[in-house]
């Protein structure tokens, strides 16, 4: 949990951004250094009236204003990978492509986040050219040659790091009208409830039980998800500065950003964009039979047998056979028309719909509205 502020400025190398009413300002820490020569700044407003992008370097495209409603292209949906068991028959849950999630009203922003992320990295080139030096310079001059290495090679390092801060970053500075930001902050403490959970999973894959042995097997459960822990926080991606600090979900290869304007998705260097109005959010609550460590805050319902008879009662051939507890938990699912398909599982019920419904006003706020669908059954 952190509390929500917007910050003024921002920087980026020796560039400083200032956000003011009238848009962007940006100064040089160096005297004579071309404000061309750093990172375009852009200046998004979202209020009542919809979003507006402006860019502090001019590109060849004229400002203009989101429309609230364009037609969008909706690529075909991958059919989840399954792969059979005898006894189980799993389906995974997964995303399209990254690269398939794009949307026409961000695309200025997501080209440039696109090209930032694809850029050379000045610390990693200098780095291997002052290690490739060093290494000459100690077969052919021992210990001087080592130490005078070793010092370019630092040097290498951090003059790329810094060339980079502002060569491959885009910077993206918000003013939120004061309806927007209420919209923006309620959805920022909505994720913090959800943060707050004990217990929390990214769901890969689930399935139904085929027969009785399976049943048996799984303490009596219809469905088996495979899933693993993941993460709730706040963050941005390397090729982003920014006066707001969003709220980030770990879900899978990808991680989620939740910005003012649209939903940041990045995996592994891609980088993909999903419109408020394009996406569902749905939860929905869900009992799991716990067999590991059962979370503080998670509300026990029943209790079921590790082996359990066709009437619920304990199979007494199995010696090891000990009841489990039931959980209430709460599925969280993501899906959006141009591929993105995420199912997050927390410990606590009923958290999961107020984030939703914030996200939801968001959009609304934005001059965008959210779609709403049940869950998929994994079956």
């Amino acid at each position: 949990m952190m509390p929500f502020y917007i910050r003024k400025s921002v920087s980026a190398g020796p560039f400083r951004f200032n956000l003011s009413k009238s848009g962007i300002g940006v100064s040089a820490g160096i005297k004579g250094l071309r404000i061309g020569t750093g990172p375009r700044g852009h200046y998004i407003h979202a209020g009542r009236g919809g979003l507006y992008y402006r860019s502090s370097i001019q590109s060849g495209n004229k400002n203009n204003r989101s429309q609230p409603s364009p037609t969008i292209s909706q690529p075909t949906q991958p059919q989840p990978a399954s792969y059979a068991d005898p006894d189980i028959e799993m389906i995974r849950v997964s995303s399209a492509s990254v690269l398939e999630m794009e949307d026409s009203r961000f695309a200025e922003i997501l080209t440039e986040l696109k090209t930032k992320q694809n850029s050379t990295s000045l610390r990693t080139l200098l780095s291997w050219i002052g290690g490739g030096i060093m290494a000459i310079a100690t077969l052919t001059s021992g210990t001087g040659g080592f130490i005078f290495g070793a010092v370019l090679l630092a040097a290498g390092f951090l003059l790329g790091g810094w060339l980079d801060s502002f060569r491959r970053t885009s910077i993206l500075l918000y003013d939120l009208e004061e309806e927007t930001q209420a919209a923006y902050e309620n959805v920022t403490v909505a994720f913090d409830t959800l943060a707050s959970c004990v217990g929390k999973w990214h769901i890969d894959a689930g399935g139904s039980v085929q027969n009785i042995h399976a049943w048996k097997r799984n303490a009596g459960a219809h469905h088996v998800v495979d899933k693993r822990q993941t993460s709730f926080s706040y963050s941005l991606p390397r090729v982003v500065t920014s006066n707001i600090t969003p709220p980030a979900i770990q879900s899978g290869k990808e991680t989620l950003y939740f910005l003012p304007d649209f939903l940041l998705v990045v995996e592994n260097g891609k980088i993909g964009a999903v419109a408020y109005d394009n996406l569902t959010i749905h939860a929905q609550e869900s009992n799991f039979i716990e067999d590991g460590s059962v979370p503080s805050d998670t509300k026990i319902v029943w209790h079921t047998w590790k082996h359990p008879n066709k009437d619920g009662g304990p199979d007494r051939r199995f010696a090891d056979n000990y009841q489990i507890p039931v959980c209430r938990y709460e599925n969280i699912h993501l899906t959006s028309t141009n591929g993105l398909n995420e199912l997050l599982q927390v410990s606590r019920s009923g958290v999961g719909q107020p984030f939703a419904d914030a996200v939801t006003t968001l959009g609304r706020m934005n001059g965008i509205s959210l779609n709403s669908e049940i869950l998929p059954q994994l079956a």
